[in-house]
């Protein structure tokens, strides 16, 4: 499809496309700065992986302060400050623990930020907890915006309530930052300009790294 004709959305192999995308460049910055990684988990039906259907996931990210983010690295324990983001080792009781999955939304075409938090011990963090760990940029986005705001439904692929970001608005925005594109860059480059806006609206700071030369 031309990109003039391009509606914002994305076809199921596009997504996935776009996802192997993602996480090839999150490793290549990963090699220098020691980021997590994102990692593809395939669904599984009747204990038979699928090689269509899955998500991607970045699990065990603690937060340990405002505007500040850790990894969850078992022997790990120097600092790394990366685009004004911490990520460290902590074995605080206090810190809070946070787990983000992209799924492919079949119903808007256009994919899906789950995410949750919960305390070292394990309890569930509730909206109000988490947003108090969100910056105020990130209250700023979810209070202004017209198109972006939490809502929580169960996990496409977990079975169990998760908050998300309502996916309203999503194709007409993304029409809008990549409808100049080529073709192949749209699918490309997708995932990781969603990101890094949706990011936003989360507390999740996107290294400018992961869109250079994309």
């Amino acid at each position: 499809m031309a990109p003039s004709l391009w509606d914002g959305t994305l076809s199921i192999d596009d997504f996935n496309a776009s996802a192997k995308a993602l996480m090839t460049k999150w490793r290549e910055i990963d090699v220098e700065d020691s980021l997590p990684d994102w990692t593809w988990k395939p669904c599984c039906t009747m204990g038979v992986a699928s090689q269509v259907e899955g998500f991607l996931a970045l699990e065990g990210v603690f937060h340990t302060g405002a505007g500040s983010q850790t990894e969850d690295n078992n022997n790990l324990s120097d600092e790394r400050t990366v685009e004004h983001d911490t990520w460290v080792q902590s074995s605080s009781d206090s810190v809070h623990v946070y787990d983000f999955h992209i799924a492919y939304s079949f119903s808007y075409k256009v994919p899906l930020l789950y995410f949750q938090g919960h305390q070292a011990g394990g309890q569930l963090l509730t909206i109000d907890e988490i947003k108090k760990d969100l910056p105020a940029h990130s209250l700023n986005v979810l209070s202004e915006s017209k198109w972006t705001f939490i809502t929580r439904e169960e996990h496409p692929h977990l079975s169990r309530p998760w908050f998300t970001l309502h996916p309203c608005g999503t194709s007409d925005w993304m029409k809008l930052l990549l409808g100049k594109s080529g073709e192949k860059d749209l699918c490309l480059q997708y995932l990781s300009t969603w990101l890094s806006v949706v990011g936003q609206a989360v507390g999740l700071k996107i290294p400018l790294k992961l869109h250079c030369n994309s």
